[in-house]
């Protein structure tokens, strides 16, 4: 090694998310927090109760959560103090053993840190946790804001802080060398103890006639009180009119307006006890006219030996496009501007690519594939203040080992049937040979209603079924009902 520099290198591997320590000043912060217990959490319990009872319970808590979840208090450290003999902003740091002096629990005079370690090595209880500490440069301290010692952990708390059977308020502070175990155990404090505090209890009043009227029922008001009662609301008729007194505990957040108090007793009561009446308002509901005419359809599509499917509105800009030998220029489509994924670019302006695709993922069932679907499409139209409408389409392919143009036919022959549309020009229906690049060159036809175009149907090009990964040939139909109400 002669020769070599005298300089000395460390190599220190960081954690990938670990950003905090890829420069001096946070491996140097790092180290120096790492020395001694780096995270402390605390909590206050207030307007407690203690009895004997409760007082050695709380204690005994301490300990055994000491012994279990803290590893003898090595990972997590429990101080609780009498919070109106301190003051707060509270300070937790770390000072040499030397520096640090204060009247230690139980004890009548003062000791230095160092002396302590002295007087508890001969302690049957405190012995065990020296070592945490002991052969640190510096130990963890706690100090109020007048320089009052509440703790020095995993050892010991100060005496002036001390917890007796009059203190009202509860300070909890953990100290700990793992900040998700120091939350569990603090939490466990405040959880179990929480219940000896005086919590918020709110008080509202309302009518009896206001919760009669609501749910539909005509209890007296006792009877109502009693019923909210049961559901963890005590209350009681303040003996004004029809008025009740309702107590909202703390854990009832939900409980925001009257009406969620007459939510509770509606449940109370039971809601299949409540009776049944006829609505005082005269109205007659109806069915949306375009949604029952495409549930009536469903039933005959499906009776004729086709399967319903159902796609998402939205899909890839590819397949309303490129896929069916289209541009997208030309689909009149309106496109998501932050799309999340390539499968849902654009709202669909077309229901074949989704039955197609369905196709695609059922090749495994046996032949021939019928499907059929009756769903929106949505299309650009500046005519509408959103600059786009919905369109009711019905769509339907036949898959097989041959095109099955007649299958096809037959199912529109069949659905003008039931929408009682005769097959003639002029006044019923009629198809006209059509160029469409989706279909098979003088393959398609083009369907007129009252000398009015409704829709397509044919045998798919085979370029279209390569594309959606299938290899049999298909026969389509797409139609516009929103003509036929």
């Amino acid at each position: 090694a002669s020769g070599a520099s005298d300089i000395i290198l460390y190599k220190i591997d960081v954690p990938a998310n670990r950003y905090d320590l890829l420069c001096l000043e946070g491996l140097v912060r790092g180290l120096q927090t790492a020395a001694v217990r780096p995270h402390a959490v605390a909590a206050v319990l207030r307007n407690i109760t203690f009895t004997q009872e409760r007082y050695d319970s709380f204690i005994e808590l301490q300990e055994k959560l000491h012994q279990n979840i803290c590893r003898k208090r090595t990972i997590v450290a429990i101080g609780t103090h009498d919070l109106d003999t301190i003051s707060g902003p509270f300070t937790y740091t770390a000072k040499p053993p030397g520096d640090i002096s204060f009247k230690p629990l139980n004890q009548t005079k003062e000791y230095t840190a160092t002396e302590l370690m002295s007087l508890y090595k001969t302690d049957s209880h405190l012995r065990h946790y020296l070592h945490i500490i002991e052969d640190k440069p510096v130990y963890p301290i706690i100090y109020d804001s007048n320089g009052i010692v509440l703790s020095m952990p995993p050892i010991i708390n100060g005496n002036h802080s001390k917890i007796t059977l009059n203190t009202k308020n509860v300070f909890i502070e953990c100290t700990a060398t793992d900040l998700t175990k120091a939350k569990i155990v603090l939490d466990m404090m405040v959880t179990m103890f929480s219940e000896y505090c005086e919590l918020a209890y709110r008080k509202e009043k309302l009518s009896g006639e206001f919760i009669n009227r609501k749910v539909g029922i005509n209890e007296s008001t006792e009877k109502i009180a009693q019923l909210l009662t049961r559901m963890c609301l005590r209350s009681q008729a303040t003996g004004v009119g029809d008025e009740i007194e309702v107590e909202i505990p703390p854990t009832r957040s939900d409980v925001i307006h009257a009406c969620d108090i007459m939510e509770d007793a509606a449940i109370a009561y039971g809601f299949n006890n409540i009776p049944r009446t006829t609505p005082r308002t005269y109205t007659i509901a109806n069915q949306l006219p375009l949604n029952k005419l495409t549930e009536l359809l469903r039933q005959d599509l499906a009776a004729a030996g086709f399967t319903e499917a159902l796609n998402f509105a939205l899909c890839s800009q590819e397949d309303i496009a490129d896929k069916l030998g289209k541009k997208i220029s030309e689909t009149r489509a309106a496109h998501i501007s932050n799309p999340k994924t390539a499968e849902f670019q654009v709202a669909r302006t077309t229901l074949l690519p989704g039955l197609l695709k369905t196709i695609a993922a059922n090749r495994k069932m046996p032949l021939p594939l019928k499907l059929f679907e009756i769903s929106d499409v949505v299309l650009k139209d500046e005519t509408k203040d959103v600059g786009a409408r919905n369109s009711r389409r019905f769509c339907a392919v036949y898959y097989n080992k041959n095109p099955g143009f007649e299958v096809i036919h037959g199912l529109l022959d069949r659905t003008m049937q039931l929408l009682k549309v005769k097959p003639a020009h002029g006044d019923g229906y009629h198809i006209q040979a059509v160029d469409d690049s989706t279909f098979f060159p003088g393959r398609c036809a083009e369907i007129f209603v009252h000398g009015n175009s409704v829709g397509r149907l044919g045998v798919l090009h085979p370029d279209v079924i390569n594309r959606f990964e299938l290899t049999m040939p298909c026969s389509a139909l797409e139609m516009d009902i929103e003509p036929f109400l």
